[in-house]
């Protein structure tokens, strides 16, 4: 007898990590979250390796317990893995001050943010396709955008 086991929280070629109580506010977090979304976990990393942004070695470690909870935890391939989603969240305020001049108080901030990051194993050779086609469907259209105009109506365009 014993607990039952509780519903995966992501789809079953994904992998999570989150990491809490990071000193930066969310706005700077998700510049570097920005950077990575969509990108190979290899990539990814070495983007995070050459950050100049401080808080990137925390992400990066984030970045690295999804890779392991994806390759340990739910047998995925870490070749194939893609970062998904990477989201950013507010978390506590540290609410300082210093007294300025008339007798004012300086409100100080000082935010902590957290950041989740979804890693997602894909097919590299569907993955290929999908590029191959889309490339296709591009130089096709843009063929017959070329074939429409006319000499009289690029001529008109230009007038």
């Amino acid at each position: 007898m014993g607990k039952e086991q509780n519903p995966r929280r992501v789809a079953e070629n994904e992998a999570m990590a989150k990491t809490k109580m990071l000193r930066t506010s969310p706005q700077k977090l998700n510049l570097v979250a920005a950077m990575i979304r969509g990108k190979k976990v290899d990539k990814a990393l070495a983007d995070l390796t050459f950050s100049k942004r401080r808080i990137a070695g925390d992400v990066k470690k984030c970045l690295q317990s999804a890779i392991a909870n994806a390759e340990n935890n739910h047998n995925l391939d870490v070749d194939s893995l893609v970062v998904a989603e990477a989201w950013v969240g507010k978390n506590l305020v540290l609410k300082r001050g210093r007294p300025r001049a008339r007798g004012r108080f300086g409100k100080i901030m000082k935010p902590f943010s957290e950041i989740t990051i979804k890693v997602r194993e894909i097919d590299v050779a569907a993955a290929d396709a999908a590029k191959k086609a889309a490339a296709t469907r591009r130089t096709a259209s843009n063929r017959q955008t070329e074939a429409t105009t006319t000499p009289e109506a690029a001529a008109e365009e230009l007038a």
